[in-house]
């Protein structure tokens, strides 16, 4: 999954970004609406976290600006204030949630999981493909019952796959869900040695994490085959 936070204040943007990727989440992080925009119209988002009070101007702005032409893209709110009239005038003006700071980051994460998974009609929190179980709240991984070590971006990967079984996912749409405009020293063919990974952990599997060359990859259950 790939967020946006807009937030202007260093401390909290780092620490927030920072904790989300922690998470799976490739977060980019913008300082101002201006940034904002610039993100926005090169790249597309799962989830964007956007501070009401920036430097240039309101964040509810860019909000009406993604609504106004018709961008569903989860937006949730932060802000400093307790207002009920600042909170129901964001979520009336197309916000997906509100968030008031200062906020317990366990908090943010989970209001960030539960719209995510609203934003791509997966209302469980569990998928199973064959013999393989993925919990995305406790971000494990069983096979054959058993748990399977893996690092954040190795869950993220193989969550966009479970996501997509059966279809090809291109290399492009995997490095945008796990890497952010930050990571300027990685590049795409990254993505092989994550999958490589991936395939040498669940090589008992019945399930299988086919290569279609200069298309992607497609995760691929017996029964689809």
């Amino acid at each position: 999954m790939r967020l946006l936070l807009v937030e202007d204040a260093t401390d909290v943007a780092d620490t927030v970004a920072g904790y989300l990727a922690r998470e799976g989440f490739a977060c980019d992080v913008a300082r101002s609406l201006a940034d904002a925009r610039a993100f926005v119209e090169v790249q597309g988002f799962d989830l964007v976290i956007l501070d009401i009070q920036l430097p240039d101007g309101d964040g509810r702005t860019l909000l009406r600006e993604l609504r106004r032409r018709r961008d569903g893209t989860p937006v949730l709110m932060l802000s400093a204030s307790f207002s009920v009239e600042t909170r129901v005038g964001s979520l009336d003006e197309g916000a997906d949630d509100y968030l008031v700071k200062p906020f317990d980051l366990r908090e943010l994460c989970a209001r960030v999981r539960a719209l995510t998974r609203r934003g791509t009609d997966q209302p469980a929190p569990e998928i199973a493909v064959g013999d393989i179980v993925y919990d995305a709240a406790a971000r494990t991984v069983r096979l054959q019952g058993e748990l399977v070590p893996m690092t954040r971006r190795e869950l993220t990967l193989l969550n966009i796959l479970l996501r997509n079984t059966g279809r090809i996912v291109s290399k492009d749409r995997l490095f945008e869900g796990l890497f952010s405009f930050d990571d300027v020293d990685v590049g795409v063919n990254a993505i092989e040695l994550y999958v490589a990974r991936i395939r040498k952990k669940l090589g008992r599997s019945e399930v299988r994490i086919r290569t279609h060359r200069g298309l992607g990859y497609s995760l691929e259950a017996p029964a689809l085959e």
